[in-house]
């Protein structure tokens, strides 16, 4: 069965963007395993909300993926390569796992990651970590809506910038 990995960048205190969704305090002048995870996967699903940060972008970064984004508004195509999911998220994401493939990329953001694992549909967590606080923005996990759960720490590497990355598997 295909795993559903989140492969994600936070801040030290727990924000994957700050509170008008900027992300320049991100480091983008290394590779921090991206190349590799990218290569292991070949469907993203992720919110609308990190589609539209997405679209800002100059080119869609994943054109050579299947990418689905979970939306509750009528949305029309806009020309990138993916498909709007109007159902069910975890419905969706159970059946979608249950298909042949590789690896599935959970791009976020705190919504549907907390849905997510609180249905316990997330295999994989790759969290890298920046030395930066923000103080408040949009957190990693929704906290409102998250229940009690587990992970195993799998592997840990420290990068020189000071770039904390953590693998924890699902128990």
């Amino acid at each position: 069965m295909r795993k559903i990995v989140l492969f994600i960048a936070t801040s030290i205190d727990g924000f994957i963007a700050g509170k008008n969704g900027d992300t320049d305090w991100l480091y983008t002048d290394g590779d921090f395993g991206y190349k590799e995870f990218y290569d292991s996967i070949d469907t993203t699903i992720m919110g609308y909300n990190t589609y539209y940060f997405i679209k800002q972008f100059k080119q869609f970064p994943y054109p050579d993926k299947k990418n689905y984004v979970f939306s509750r508004s009528n949305r029309k195509p806009d020309g990138n390569p993916i498909e709007i999911i109007f159902s069910d998220v975890v419905e969706f994401t159970r059946e979608l796992r249950s298909r042949k493939g590789r690896n599935i990329w959970l791009v976020g953001g705190s919504q549907i990651n907390s849905m997510l694992i609180n249905a316990g549909l997330i295999d994989e967590m790759i969290i890298s970590i920046h030395p930066v606080a923000l103080g408040q923005g949009i957190k990693l996990f929704k906290e409102d809506d998250l229940r009690n759960f587990q992970f195993k720490l799998v592997k840990h590497q420290v990068f020189e910038r000071g770039l904390v990355q953590l693998t924890y598997d699902n128990i």
